[in-house]
């Protein structure tokens, strides 16, 4: 079963309120999706909204904004309903809200540990679960976990290897389980792509971005660090219509191959 042309489909998309996420959002709005925006800040999700809704085309963009905490599942839950109140039921979810501070194993704390699983991991589950109904009833739903080439193992990072690990096996799972419903299930792995976190990366090496750009650049096959819009661009086409006999998979958003 697929979606008819004129019904708008509806989209969650966690972790909206800036970097991949936001720019996942407008473009899915662009496609024609209506758009429910999930972040811990309303302020910062409110200007994701505005975003969308300002930026004109054809046909006037939806969208709505929600204040959760992915962590919390009574949250994510109750920001799924309002969602699913504003322009009804969502048959689309990206879980993109994700943490990935940098820790030596012997240094990380049980509560770094928690908070970055509960985010990576714990978020999607309580997403999914909130949304997976709506999708089930239609006959019809695509979901794209935001996983990374960490998931293969990243030195100082291991709460958000182990996460991102996770989610592959989670998604793998799902595209398993709901299949047979006319559900898919992707994940995107991407690379080093210009965001808050890489920022923040650049930061603990003691080096200017610019520097870490380049340096990052040299070990990239197409020569060039990854942009939001990239990984949207990948979003986009694994939630289309078009996307459905592509399901359990891991897409490498990276600009080369990854081990």
């Amino acid at each position: 079963m697929t979606p008819t042309t004129h019904v708008r489909r509806k989209a969650v998309v966690t972790g909206a309120a800036r970097g991949i996420g936001a720019a996942v959002a407008r473009r899915l709005a662009g496609d024609g999706l209506a758009v429910g925006v999930i972040d811990l800040d309303e302020a910062d999700c409110a200007e994701t909204v505005e975003a969308i809704t300002s930026a004109g085309g054809a046909a006037p963009a939806v969208a709505a904004d929600v204040a959760a905490d992915v962590a919390d599942e009574v949250a994510v839950a109750a920001a799924v309903a309002r969602i699913g109140a504003a322009f009804g039921p969502p048959t689309v979810l990206v879980n993109n809200a994700g943490v990935g501070p940098r820790a030596d194993l012997v240094d990380m704390t049980t509560r770094q540990w928690d908070t970055v699983l509960g985010i990576n991991l714990n978020g999607p589950f309580f997403a999914a679960r909130a949304v997976c109904p709506h999708m089930v009833t239609a006959g019809w739903g695509r979901i794209v976990n935001m996983s990374s080439i960490s998931a293969v193992g990243d030195a100082g990072r291991v709460d958000h290897a182990g996460a991102k690990a996770g989610l592959i096996g989670f998604t793998k799972s799902l595209a398993l389980q709901l299949g047979p419903q006319g559900v898919t299930a992707n994940a995107i792995a991407p690379g080093f792509v210009v965001s808050d976190m890489t920022g923040a990366s650049a930061r603990r090496l003691g080096l200017s971005f610019e520097e870490f750009r380049h340096r990052a650049e040299q070990s990239i096959p197409v020569g060039r660090v990854g942009l939001p819009d990239d990984v949207a661009h990948t979003a986009s086409f694994l939630v289309s219509p078009g996307a459905g006999f592509v399901s359990g998979r891991v897409v490498h958003v990276a600009g080369g191959p990854v081990d």
